[in-house]
């Protein structure tokens, strides 16, 4: 199983709204992203910064790579654009994060 982190920005007061609208994520999401081969997907929120930390684990031969070409995705996408920094095709923005220390 791979392991990766990364950060999104939150705007300013968006954080009751993020959570709802993950809170009642669409099972075809959730589908889609299994199909893919992801396994466990979090994403944490520093308050103070409105930064998210998100990790998740997929399988060695995943199809995350896919994603960004689905339809599926790119509507998930432009339905969360409201609230966090994205790019001009909605796509969140994003910063991969280096693992440093992992305690098994």
């Amino acid at each position: 199983m791979q392991q990766i982190a990364f950060t999104m920005q939150l705007r300013t007061g968006c954080a009751d709204e993020y959570r709802r609208r993950h809170d009642a994520i669409w099972p075809e999401l959730t589908a889609l992203l299994h199909q893919s081969g992801v396994r466990d997907y979090s994403i944490f929120l520093d308050a103070d910064s409105g930064k998210l930390f998100a990790v998740l684990r997929r399988m060695p031969q995943h199809g995350m790579d896919s994603l960004p070409r689905h339809p599926l995705m790119q509507r998930w996408w432009t339905r969360m654009a409201d609230l966090m920094e994205t790019g001009a095709d909605c796509r969140p923005l994003t910063q991969d994060l280096v693992p440093m220390f992992h305690l098994p």
